[in-house]
């Protein structure tokens, strides 16, 4: 079953819980060798974070690490190196997590909301439109890809505020119960305090 291949991985990895800045981080050595971090707050046991870094042969230090669920890394300034830099003006997507929902924010989205539509594709990604033509993005959804899910429609609503296009699709149920089971694995780790253990970041 898709639900207990990512659990066994999760219940199979390395781990390592350490607790910093108000957050329960866990940093996750799976079998196959790829790396994993997520963040949790103390307070609601929700994720606030996950990033990933895959062994990449002698390169696997400069790898980098790919933010799925959180704020993105900072991006590096290549006025320097190349004479170019990406406009701040840019859209750029946030993924969030709350206890019902996955949430994108693409920021920088200025027009009005009747120009957008937000629609569940059969390739499985949830597909942003304008009517303008100014913007067109697909969004993969891995929380349900592990699950062998795929995006509902009726399970999406979206609003804009502050050039800020915000989605929000509902977790269904066998979401909800892989997450609780997952939180269950981390929960029963021994947390030490900043500075106790030496735990890879991202």
């Amino acid at each position: 079953m898709a639900t207990n291949s990512w659990l066994k991985r999760i219940q199979n990895a390395k781990k390592t819980a350490i607790i910093q800045n108000g957050n329960r981080k866990v940093h996750f050595l799976m079998e196959d060798g790829k790396e994993m971090v997520e963040e949790y707050n103390m307070n609601t046991n929700v994720l606030v974070r996950r990033a990933w870094k895959e062994k990449k042969d002698f390169t696997e230090n400069n790898a980098g690490w790919i933010v799925e669920v959180g704020d993105p890394e900072p991006k590096l300034n290549n006025i320097e190196t190349f004479g170019i830099q990406e406009s701040s003006n840019t859209p750029f997507i946030t993924r969030r997590n709350t206890r019902t929902a996955l949430e994108w924010r693409i920021r920088n989205l200025p027009y009005p909301i009747s120009v957008y539509s937000v629609t569940v594709e059969n390739d499985a990604t949830i597909t942003i439109r304008t009517s303008n033509k100014k913007y067109f993005k697909k969004i993969k959804v891995p929380d349900l890809e592990r699950i062998n899910l795929k995006p509902e429609q009726d399970r999406i609503t979206y609003t804009h505020q502050y050039n800020t296009l915000i989605i929000t699709y509902k977790k269904p149920l066998e979401l909800l119960d892989l997450e609780k089971q997952v939180l269950k694995e981390i929960l029963s780790l021994k947390a030490a305090n900043d500075g106790e253990v030496q735990c890879p970041t991202s």
